[in-house]
C-alpha cells in the first residue's frame, strides 16, 4: 500500500546552526512519502543560502521580513502532504515518529492531532535508546475529564481539518497559536491526543531567548483567546480574571510588561473582531489552559 505523504513544515528566524541541525537529523527519518519545506521569516545570518547549499530536497519559501507565526501559515498553504508536521527550527522527530504518526491517524478517523512526545534535545543520549525501544503501542495520554492543546515544536495534523480551522492565528504573530487552533478543533469533534512513542526533541533553553516577548505575547494572546473562544458569560469571567492577574504580577514581579499586554489586548482587538466563534461550553470547562503560567516569567 503506497505511504501517504507528509510534510514537515518548519519556521526558522536567524537560527542557521539549528536549523542545519534539525535538516540533518530529519535526513535520518525512516519514511519515504516525506515532503520537507522551511519558511525563513527573513534571517539575515546565512540560513536561506545554508538551506539552499547543503539541503537541495527542502523547499525553501522566503518571506521579505519577520511575519511570526502568519509566515508558518504560508508553508501549511502549500504543503502537498495529507498529514502536516509541525516543527521548530531547533527540534525534529525521531527516526520512527514519523511512521508511529500515520498508523495513528490511519487507525482513527477522528484523531485531528497528535502530539508528539517533545523531550529535551539535550538530554537524547539518556532518551533515545527509550525511543528506539518503546515500540509502536498506542499510549494515548487522554483521560474523559481533561482535554489537551499541543506542543508546536513537535505536532502532527490532518491537513484538510488544519485548513477548515484557518490554520494558525496570524494575529497573534507568537505564543499561544496552538491553543487558540486545539479549541478550534475540537470544537469539530475531533481529538487531540499524546502519545510517549511518537518522539521530537527540542532545545530547551535554561533562559527564555525571547526576553520581553514571550510574557508580553502569551499575555496579550490570552485575553484574545478568551475573546475569540469562550461562550459569553464565561469570557467576561475569565477577563476580570485576566486583568486582576496583570496587575497582580506587574506590582509583584515589578515589572510593566504584563500591563503594556494588557493595553495592547483592548487597543489592537480590532485584530480579531470579526474572528469570534465561541466553542461549546464542555470545551472551556475540559480544555487545559494553562493561565496562571503566564504570569510567572519573572518570579
Amino acid at each position: 500500500m503506497k505511504e501517504p505523504c507528509v510534510s514537515i513544515v518548519m519556521l526558522c528566524w536567524n537560527r542557521k546552526e539549528d536549523v542545519y541541525e534539525s535538516l540533518r537529523r530529519i535526513r535520518e527519518i525512516e519514511y519515504g512519502a516525506l515532503e520537507v519545506i522551511v519558511v525563513d521569516n527573513g534571517s539575515t545570518d546565512g540560513t536561506q543560502t545554508m538551506v539552499e547549499q547543503e539541503f537541495p530536497e527542502a523547499r525553501l519559501i522566503r518571506m521579505y521580513k519577520n511575519l511570526g507565526i502568519e509566515a508558518y501559515n504560508i508553508g501549511f498553504e502549500n504543503a502537498s502532504g495529507e498529514y502536516i508536521v509541525i516543527l521548530d527550527d531547533d527540534s525534529f522527530p525521531a527516526k520512527q515518529a514519523i511512521r508511529r504518526m500515520v498508523d495513528k491517524f490511519q487507525k482513527d478517523p477522528q484523531l485531528g492531532v497528535v502530539a508528539f512526545d517533545v523531550r529535551n534535545y539535550f538530554n537524547y543520549d539518556e532518551v533515545k535508546t527509550m525511543e528506539a525501544e518503546s515500540g509502536d503501542v498506542n499510549t494515548a495520554a487522554i483521560t474523559k475529564d481533561y482535554l489537551m492543546s499541543f506542543n508546536g515544536a513537535g505536532a502532527g495534523v490532518r491537513k484538510d481539518i488544519f485548513k477548515e480551522v484557518g490554520f494558525y492565528p496570524e494575529d497573534f504573530f507568537l505564543y499561544n497559536n496552538e491553543l487558540d487552533v486545539a479549541f478550534r478543533i475540537l470544537d469539530l469533534n475531533y481529538k487531540i491526543e499524546f502519545f510517549s512513542d511518537v518522539v521530537a526533541y527540542h532545545k530547551f533553553s535554561p533562559q527564555n531567548r525571547a526576553s520581553w516577548r514571550a510574557p508580553y505575547y502569551y499575555t496579550r494572546n490570552a485575553f484574545w483567546i478568551v475573546w475569540k473562544n469562550y461562550p459569553i458569560r464565561a469570557a467576561v469571567k475569565q477577563t476580570l480574571k485576566l486583568i486582576y492577574d496583570c496587575l497582580y504580577a506587574s506590582m509583584e514581579q515589578r515589572t510593566n510588561v504584563y500591563l503594556k499586554a494588557l493595553i495592547a489586548a483592548f487597543s489592537q482587538s480590532d485584530a480579531i473582531r470579526n474572528k469570534r466563534k465561541a466553542v461549546r461550553s464542555d470545551i472551556v470547562q475540559r480544555l487545559r489552559v494553562p493561565f496562571d503560567v503566564f504570569f510567572t516569567f519573572y518570579r
